[in-house]
């Protein structure tokens, strides 16, 4: 006889609980399995534990040859679980774990005992499991096959405990443990089995059992593959309950290293919001979770005591597997929010959880699941809960601001809407038509949504900017048109407000474009397309210096930036007369994009000053090679710089790399 207090991990067969005691003193949890079905799950726990320790090794263990065992449980433990006289207990468990295997966090599986309550826990609480916790479960258990073919190995090894480190409790003094504990509790179910004159009204017994699988009928097939799925479906039971003692002994992800953070924390809370995954099974769905990104990013982003990184940047990991560690470290930030997003006819399940990358520790999780046409309020319930996770005092009016300028409540014209949203940056004179007609569309449904009438308006500006209609004029008109009847409606829209101050500022009206911008910034004071325009127009009015600031902030909120942030903060070196840094800068711009002509006109005007004739030369011949009708006359005319002595500079310094 052993003390109970010993082991580990201890399966209760008397109040059907499992208690786990971790390895470091005073931390237990006990997982109360309180109702048939679940009480069936711990006893067959107990008959994979069993029978590996019978083998004497952690294995596979084949539920085909328990078939009897199974009923039992089903009869005397299970057996009043919803049974009915159309259908028993065990096509019922099938059924619910069969589509639940893929998306374990949507597994309610028992009320946790003990554990202390954390901010929005309740009765019913379902703890959510991330992607990358999911994938640590690769390492807790090997998964092959379907559910006509699954094997699995329970590997409690993993959790800091042997396979003698589990016992099965059962007999009168539940303190100690009996060698024969599983064999004693078999014994007193087949003894009340037998005292059942309607036993087989709950399950067939033992001999029609046997007569089902040894023949090869229908039935029989789907019974033995419901049992494997339900075999599977248990033993990933023992592995949640594993994972808490798992979690108590080592951290959520590895935590991020200040040293090798590319920037350094900012003085305030930083946050990037990773872009959510999308679980539908259709990649044509993926504008509804990239959509949801944007929209909560955004919306905190207008956050002053908040630190937000662009949605543009974080968009880097769609896709690809995600190191919590890693994106803090890249982006220079504390806290990361991370999730995914699951529609299925008219409902949408969102789970999202926001983990500490400095100590690697979840600090809160959620999981919504409700129906689409709650999607705004979704919105506004994560936004609000992640500033009261980080303790963020909302200053006064932020929170009207944020929660209350919804501009439309019509689910289809926001499904449009992101349809437009994702073709409109994708920067290509198809893509720009494409997303005109979808906001167009979008307005028919909603002649009061602000949004799409403000990036109706930048698809004129790209068109105009970009060089994709004959009259630039018409369109600078036409965006400034739009820009305007978004803020007639919601005067809030920063996005907006920087229309209008382009359309300005490639009319030549600097003050106006300035003004425009600052109150873009204002509004969204992490935006760091408001930034980047304000440093593009300070530029053009010779205000190097504050530039250079500017786009330096705007670099630091969207660090995987496009070329154009690259170009500005370039341009502000060469205009100070700090060529080197001019140069590294625009090296960058041409990592991100080798084809980007201002870049190489830029870098042939630094290595001309210089007097490095042969790099000068060889970057002319690249601003050729892009554009054979290049000429210095024309591509002054694009440049709007009031200040003329800056153009004269440039187009100087580009007339001796050999350009004309």
């Amino acid at each position: 006889m052993v003390e109970s207090t010993k082991k580990p991990i201890r399966i209760d067969l008397n109040q059907f609980k499992l208690h786990l005691s971790c390895l470091k003193p005073k931390t237990e949890l006990t997982f109360h399995f309180n109702s048939p079905s679940r009480m069936f799950y711990l006893s067959v726990m107990a008959l994979v534990v069993n029978e590996m320790k019978r083998l004497g090794r952690i294995t596979s263990i084949s539920m085909d040859e328990h078939l009897d065992l199974l009923a039992l449980l089903n009869e005397t433990v299970g057996g009043s679980a919803g049974s009915s006289d159309k259908e028993h207990l065990l096509p019922r468990i099938y059924r619910k774990w069969k589509n639940v295997l893929p998306h374990l966090e949507n597994a309610s599986l028992f009320n946790v005992l003990g554990r202390k309550k954390e901010y929005d826990d309740g009765i019913g609480k379902n703890y959510v499991f991330s992607e990358e916790e999911k994938d640590r479960w690769a390492n807790l258990f090997e998964y092959r096959g379907s559910e006509e073919n699954v094997r699995l190995r329970f590997s409690i090894d993993k959790l800091g405990a042997s396979l003698g480190d589990v016992t099965i409790v059962y007999g009168e003094n539940p303190e100690l443990i009996e060698e024969k504990a599983w064999e004693r509790f078999i014994a007193r179910l087949k003894q009340e089995r037998e005292n059942k004159a309607e036993a087989e009204h709950a399950y067939p017994n033992f001999k029609e059992r046997e007569s089902v699988v040894s023949q090869p009928s229908e039935w029989g097939i789907a019974f033995t593959k419901r049992w494997m799925a339900v075999a599977a479906a248990v033993v990933i039971l023992i592995g949640l309950a594993g994972w808490y003692l798992y979690l108590e002994q080592s951290k959520r992800v590895e935590p991020a290293s200040l040293e090798k953070m590319a920037f350094a924390l900012p003085d305030k809370p930083s946050i990037a919001v990773l872009p959510f995954k999308n679980l539908s099974g259709d990649p044509k769905q993926d504008y509804f979770s990239d959509g949801l990104t944007d929209q909560i990013s955004s919306t905190l982003s207008r956050l002053r005591t908040l630190f937000v990184i662009s949605s543009s940047s974080t968009s880097t990991y769609k896709g690809k597997p995600v190191k919590i560690q890693k994106v803090a470290e890249d982006l220079g930030v504390k806290y990361v929010l991370e999730g995914s997003v699951q529609r299925s006819a008219d409902r949408v399940r969102i789970t999202v959880q926001l983990i500490d990358a400095t100590t690697g520790h979840q600090i809160w999780s959620q999981r919504y699941d409700r129906e689409q046409k709650d999607i705004f309020a979704i919105q506004d319930d994560i936004t609000l809960a992640i500033t009261k996770a980080l303790r963020i005092d909302l200053m006064s009016g932020e929170q009207a601001l944020n929660w209350q300028k919804n501009s439309t409540t019509n689910l289809e014209a926001w499904e449009k809407y992101l349809q437009g949203d994702d073709h409109l940056f994708r920067f290509t004179k198809e893509d720009n038509a494409t997303a005109r007609r979808l906001f167009e569309e979008v307005i028919v449904l909603d002649l009061e949504y602000a949004d799409a009438y403000n990036l109706l308006g930048w698809t004129y500006f790209w068109d105009a900017r970009f060089g994709w209609v004959d009259s630039r004029a018409e369109s600078f008109k036409m965006a400034s048109k739009y820009a305007q009847k978004a803020l007639e409606l919601n005067d809030t829209l920063d996005t907006a407000h920087l229309l209008i101050g382009g359309v300005y500022l490639l009319q030549g009206q600097h003050e106006k474009a300035i003004a425009e911008t600052e109150r873009a910034i204002a509004l969204n004071p992490n935006s760091a397309s408001n930034y980047i325009g304000m440093a593009g127009q300070v530029g053009c009015l010779g205000r190097w210096d504050e530039s250079v600031q500017l786009a330096k902030k705007a670099i630091r909120l969207h660090p995987f930036a496009p070329a154009i942030y690259y170009h500005w903060l370039g341009r502000g070196y060469f205009m100070t007369g700090q060529l080197d840094e001019s140069i590294t800068t625009f090296k960058k711009a041409l990592h991100v994009s080798p084809n980007y002509l201002p870049a190489h006109a830029f870098l042939a005007a630094c290595y001309s000053s210089l007097d490095r004739h042969a790099e000068a030369a060889a970057e002319a011949d690249e601003v050729r090679s892009i554009n054979p009708k290049f000429n210095l006359e024309s591509y002054a005319k694009t440049l709007p710089y009031e200040n003329k002595a800056d153009i004269e500079r440039y187009i100087a310094a580009l007339r001796k790399a050999g350009l004309k």
